[in-house]
């Protein structure tokens, strides 16, 4: 395992800014009690809502939770009125890249900002009512920084967990995402940044044995990972390899079943969670057999829908499947541009109604995203299609309230949507004990809404207020250092 030369640069000042520019946002160490009193509370939990709520914080967390006739307001206490409002837990995204760009232009240009880019992404995340995000595959280290960052309350930002890379797959200048820049790009350039990704994690673990996998497993565990994820298949990245089309990687299997079991294994010896990406049926039934908690984008399976029986089998084991929503409009403008999307028309039906059977099945979901910050210098195709900005699904800050409106055209409730981007994120991660709901004795993070979102799952937009660990998030201030978004 290399350790990462650590290098003193302008970089480094900006950290330094970033921390003074924290002090004057108003992000502080709470050392009174919070009272939110009068609004009407969805916990998260899926219980009726409670109308003239009270809300008590104490430190960092939740101390009494229930109805103002039922609870004293401690003498002394920060009361806010929050007559008319509406509460619902801290959001939670179980799919996200706070860095995500694979582009040689962006990486030579950002390879010495990476974690000012992680923080910037996390800090608009917290803006928009986001106060967890679980990054499902980035550089390792810079993203363990910001989280550590993020948790001495150095920086604002959403409550990080990270995988680092998917076990499996290729940096981002490897066969899995960018194939093309090793034939352009300086060779040392290529081999460094796929090196600070794959972490020796990447495509040769594939031809290990079982066992020999076991040992690099519980190395990559130990380098300070939050959960694990591996692909059981490669990713979907047509034409990155120059492989035909009927070649496409992303349909191959990369780890056999007992191989699959050992990453399990190792994981849960670890006591974190695991979970898979896939792109297809075969794929999708081997990581249920596999025992994981938790699947990304499960309803992407090509042209071939989920099968009944895998659906039930789903149900027996409760598996937790995050879902990657496309609006009905979206859909059809990407259906309608199938040179730009690179999806044909069919798989596009098939994952929507994977995604309404799934709901009506009652199988877990999960809001998961696949967002990051948009690169602000468009490619040659972005820019010259107006279509990739048609209720984008995976822009950080946008993307969270396009996936409620999708999944409400797909026929779940606002409730349902509400526990799916709470309770179920926190449940599927092994941290319902913690943060999740609105319960007494959990962590304090909250949005507080202007309207109604079960009324309008379009309410959900009308943030007020944003209460991460029992600080109140100055919004206005995020982020403290814009760099993509200024």
């Amino acid at each position: 395992m290399k350790e990462h030369n650590i290098k003193i640069t302008a970089a480094f000042c900006s950290i330094i800014v970033c921390t003074f520019l924290l002090m004057l946002s108003g992000i502080v160490n709470a050392t009174e009690s919070i009272v939110l009193r009068g609004a009407t509370l969805i916990d998260g939990t899926g219980a009726p809502p409670l109308e003239n709520s009270v809300i008590v914080i104490e430190g960092n967390k939740f101390s009494l939770v229930g109805s103002e006739k039922d609870i004293n307001i401690p003498e002394g206490a920060n009361i806010i009125d929050a007559q008319g409002k509406y509460i619902i837990p801290g959001m939670m995204d179980a799919n996200i890249h706070l860095f995500r760009d694979v582009s040689i232009e962006f990486i030579a240009r950002y390879e010495d900002r990476l974690e000012l880019l992680i923080a910037e992404a996390a800090q608009i995340s917290l803006k928009y009512g986001l106060t967890t995000v679980f990054d499902t595959w980035g550089p390792l280290q810079p993203l363990m920084n910001v989280r550590d960052r993020i948790n001495r309350n150095e920086i604002p930002g959403s409550r990080l967990f990270v995988a680092g890379n998917i076990v499996g797959l290729s940096g981002p200048f490897g066969r899995d995402f960018n194939t093309r820049a090793s034939w352009v790009a300086p060779q040392r350039f290529v081999t460094r940044i796929n090196a600070m990704f794959e972490e020796n994690t990447g495509p040769q673990l594939s031809l290990l044995s079982p066992e020999q996998l076991r040992g690099e497993i519980k190395i990559y565990i130990d380098r300070g990972i939050d959960f694990l994820k591996y692909a059981v298949n490669g990713h979907d990245c047509k034409g990155c390899s120059g492989l035909p089309e009927k070649l496409n990687l992303a349909w191959l299997l990369l780890f056999t079943p007992a191989a699959q079991q050992v990453i399990v294994e190792e994981s849960h010896r670890a006591n974190i969670t695991v979970q898979t990406h896939t792109n297809t049926v075969v794929a999708l039934r081997q990581a249920v057999e596999a025992g994981v908690d938790l699947m990304q984008h499960c309803a992407l399976t090509g042209e071939h829908p989920i099968p009944d029986s895998l659906i039930q089998l789903m149900l027996e084991k409760n598996i937790y499947c995050a879902v990657q929503p496309r609006t009905l409009k979206r859909i059809e403008t990407e259906s309608n541009n199938e040179d730009v999307f690179k999806r044909s028309p069919k798989s596009q039906i098939t994952r929507h109604e994977n995604q309404v059977r799934l709901i009506t099945s009652g199988v877990p979901l999960l809001l998961a995203t696949d967002a990051g910050v948009a690169n602000p210098i468009k490619t040659e195709v972005e820019a010259d299609k107006e279509q990739f900005d048609v209720e984008h699904p995976e822009m950080i800050g946008e993307a969270h309230f396009i996936w409620f409106r999708a999944m409400i055209e797909k026929g779940m409730s606002p409730m349902q949507c509400i526990v799916s981007a709470t309770r179920n994120n926190a449940a599927a991660y092994g941290k319902l004990d913690r943060i999740g709901t609105v319960e007494s004795g959990k962590l304090a993070d909250l949005v507080v809404l202007e309207r109604n979102p079960l009324t309008d799952i379009e309410n959900i937009r009308s943030i007020s207020m944003v209460i991460k660990d029992g600080q109140v998030v100055n919004r206005e201030s995020l982020p403290l250092e814009p760099i993509l978004t200024k």
